[in-house]
């Protein structure tokens, strides 16, 4: 029977060990090293929407950003999370987010970072599209009550009142996953419309 090995990894400056196979995310949060990110659940598949746990790996004579919640460690690897360089893509990403979702943790993050408005306005929707609602739904509860629809800027999440009717107004195990409370608000009164999908 195999098992895993370890590898020894190098995240600001610290020596790490981690279990191969563990994304950089992954690591990092077991050595109290924080990376901020919205997507990210240790319960579900990394899906690496929101782009916020991007660090700075190098590895031999070559550097690069990269995603750390899909990126997987390696012996040897370099890490850096807090880079001017990954810090200035953080507080764009934080920028562009804001105006979607302006309270909450997203705000408090932003703050963080320096950003208290943003350039870019936009509607607010509450919802960041960071798919936790619907990748739960589908991966642990296997009810797939919530989905992604459209593409591009019109992309966004709706309730299929036909499954979420008998099951959301009991299951609620979203509520708190969602960053912006988007999703607490609206289950209930979704799961009684009579529209197959309601969008969010």
């Amino acid at each position: 029977m195999s098992t895993m090995k370890d590898v020894t990894l190098e995240i600001n400056g610290k020596n790490i060990r981690a279990k191969d196979g563990m994304s950089i995310l992954q690591a990092a949060q077991a050595a109290d090293i924080e990376i901020p990110t919205f997507c990210y659940h240790e319960k579900l598949e990394p899906y690496g929407a929101c782009r916020l746990c991007i660090v700075e790996i190098t590895e031999g004579k070559r550097t690069r950003l990269v995603t750390s919640c899909v990126y997987l460690v390696k012996e040897g690897l370099m890490v850096k999370t807090n880079t001017e360089r990954v810090n200035k893509i953080r507080k764009m990403i934080l920028e562009l987010l804001l105006p979607l979702a302006p309270t909450g943790p997203l705000k408090t993050l932003a703050h963080q970072y320096g950003v208290k408005e943003s350039r870019f306005p936009a509607e607010p929707t509450f919802c960041i599209l960071c798919g936790l609602c619907v990748r739960y739904c589908a991966e642990i509860k296997k009810e797939n009550a919530i989905c992604f629809m459209g593409r591009g800027i019109d992309r966004h999440i709706v309730f299929v009142s036909e499954i979420s009717a008998g099951v959301c107004s009991f299951c609620r195990e979203c509520h708190d996953l969602c960053p912006s409370g988007k999703i607490t608000k609206l289950s209930e009164e979704v799961a009684s419309l009579s529209p197959l999908e309601s969008e969010i």
